[in-house]
């Protein structure tokens, strides 16, 4: 990997996002499109390498892309953090299946922690972050380890490209009332 032609990803899992994980959810596709977009301009720019670091939700949903996107632009590289050796096996459903998949078609699987630990999402996040000059993000919450994420990027100097789930929602006229997701 490059430095300077590497860009990693940090976003929350589905659940803390809008239609909190539903497939057919409109701001969820909004953000799944933006995601893609901001991938799809970051090779188009120049970048090689993007890392995922495989959680549930904006991870592997990015990882995704670029294995799509890897069809225009065959020589970029897609590299997966995994946080510990066993990340993902208490996946389901779909988000199994798209870990699965991700995994076999990585260019290269670096594992950062030998077992599980309290830190070891956050020594996955310091890897991505220090590996790469570029992080595209998905937030609603910097309370959170995106948030986190965000800031020790920002320290470090890199290009941050931040997709703002609050500035959709509102684009989109997203309202929440009392248990009731409504669009104006």
């Amino acid at each position: 990997m490059i430095k300077e032609k590497t860009v990693c990803f940090t976003g929350h899992r589905p659940e803390k996002l809008p239609g909190y994980g539903e497939i057919n959810n409109h701001l969820l596709s909004m953000i799944k499109s933006m995601l893609y977009y901001r991938i799809y301009v970051a090779a188009e720019s120049g970048y090689k390498y993007f890392i995922s670091g495989l959680a549930r939700g904006v991870d592997l949903w990015a990882a995704d892309s670029v294995i799509d996107i890897k069809r225009k632009f065959p020589d970029i590289k897609l590299v997966c953090a995994k946080p510990y050796p066993e990340h993902g096996s208490t996946f389901k459903g779909e988000d199994l299946w798209t870990l699965n998949n991700v995994l076999e078609k990585a260019d290269e699987i670096i594992c950062v922690s030998d077992s599980y630990s309290r830190n070891c999402y956050k020594t996955r996040n310091c890897f991505m972050v220090d590996n790469s000059s570029c992080l595209i993000a998905v937030v609603d919450d910097y309370h959170s380890g995106t948030g986190q994420t965000i800031a020790y990027a920002k320290k470090k100097g890199l290009e941050l490209s931040i997709i703002k789930v609050a500035d959709i929602s509102a684009a989109a006229g997203y309202v929440e009332k009392k248990s009731q997701i409504l669009f104006d």
